[in-house]
């Protein structure tokens, strides 16, 4: 089975209205900044240690995103698998499986950056008061202020918020894997490779990415693994007593 998704026009209406409204959020977000208002600071998903932590939050990130190239993968990505999981499923199924699936990505992103919080916080007794701050313990030289490494990486952990979909998306992605695991997908427009391989190999990329913790890299990756485990809890109970796969 080969699979090409079709025009836009032929959305059903919660991926057609997700489109929207994560379109909308972006050119607010770039409208607004020249003005001093920060939406992400607003929207974005701090950790609970930041003062800028809204519950709303857990909700809202979804909708904010990076740059635009961050915005055109993830709303390719729901336009190419959302539409035909929620014509399989109905609207009101696939909105809930998104939003499940995008508050796991919160629950475990926020659960290992919490575990490296309290990692680094051992060696800070007054971290939580430096972290609100945005301020850093370090050493005076003639060379200017040299922050300590740890103290700099808490609070970078603390003040940095999570923004995108991608936790979602990763969920939409592995139902599509698992409901349709010998659908042909192109990489690069190109390659066909069979959905469930693809899954396993995006799946098995996060996961790598994330233990291997490089400070330099601004992916959430345990957020895309929270997306794709919740998805599988979810879906595995929704099959329970009936198993579909095409």
């Amino acid at each position: 089975m080969l699979y090409r998704p079709s025009s836009f026009s032929q959305l059903p209406e919660v991926v057609k209205n997700l489109l929207i409204i994560n379109g909308l959020f972006f050119l607010a977000t770039i409208s607004l900044q020249d003005t001093g208002i920060d939406l992400v600071r607003w929207f974005g998903l701090h950790q609970f240690q930041s003062p800028d932590f809204m519950p709303h939050q857990m909700i809202t990130h979804m909708f904010m995103h990076g740059d635009f190239f961050h915005l055109l993968f993830n709303m390719f990505m729901l336009w190419m698998f959302g539409k035909t999981l929620e014509n399989v499923w109905g609207a009101k199924r696939f909105l809930i499986y998104y939003i499940i699936t995008g508050l796991g990505a919160v629950i475990i992103y926020v659960l290992f950056v919490q575990y490296q919080i309290y990692g680094i916080a051992n060696e800070f007794p007054n971290f939580l008061e430096a972290a609100k701050d945005g301020k850093v313990s370090g050493t005076v030289t003639r060379e200017g202020f040299i922050p300590d490494v740890n103290s700099s990486n808490l609070s970078q952990l603390v003040n940095t918020p999570m923004v995108g979909a991608s936790g979602a998306i990763y969920g939409l992605l592995l139902a599509f894997g698992m409901l349709f695991p010998n659908t042909l997908l192109y990489i690069y427009f190109a390659i066909p490779i069979k959905a469930k391989y693809v899954v396993m190999v995006l799946g098995a990329i996060a996961l790598f990415s994330g233990m291997q913790n490089n400070p330099s890299d601004n992916i959430a990756h345990f957020a895309h693994l929270g997306g794709m485990i919740f998805g599988f809890i979810l879906l595995k109970y929704w099959q329970k007593n009936r198993s579909n796969f095409y």
